[in-house]
């Protein structure tokens, strides 16, 4: 079984940065796609990011030239590096993971970690 914890959440305000982790348990961790998902109150949980063990990455369209995601495979670590924050990012934003190649959909992934809260203020 994969677990995933995700870190670095938190208060910021509007045009600042946070860049969050999310550390992968198992020996097989590049074998997996890695994906950023988040989930605002009262709203579905949608798709940010996602990244592949050799590194070839997805963004959903109200992130792209902000956000960027990384991933140290060594260090069985996914990174998302949150820049221009705006009100609107803010979520509870959760690490995910799948076997093979990335994917945008939530339900392709089938390893969650328990969410990092990410609040903007305008």
């Amino acid at each position: 079984q994969v677990q995933l914890v995700e870190s670095g959440g938190g208060l910021v305000q509007a045009g600042g940065s946070l860049r969050l982790s999310c550390a992968a348990s198992g020996r097989t961790f590049s074998n997996y796609a890695m994906g950023w998902f988040r989930q605002a109150p009262g709203k579905e949980r949608e798709f940010v990011a996602a990244i592949n063990w050799s590194g070839g990455d997805t963004y959903t369209d109200s992130v792209k030239g902000r956000f960027t995601i990384s991933r140290d495979n060594a260090k069985n670590t996914v990174y998302l590096e949150m820049n221009s924050l705006k009100s609107e990012d803010t979520a509870v934003y959760y690490c995910a993971a799948k076997w093979g190649l990335r994917s945008t959909a939530v339900n392709a992934y089938n390893y969650w970690g328990q969410g990092t809260q990410v609040t903007v203020s305008s």
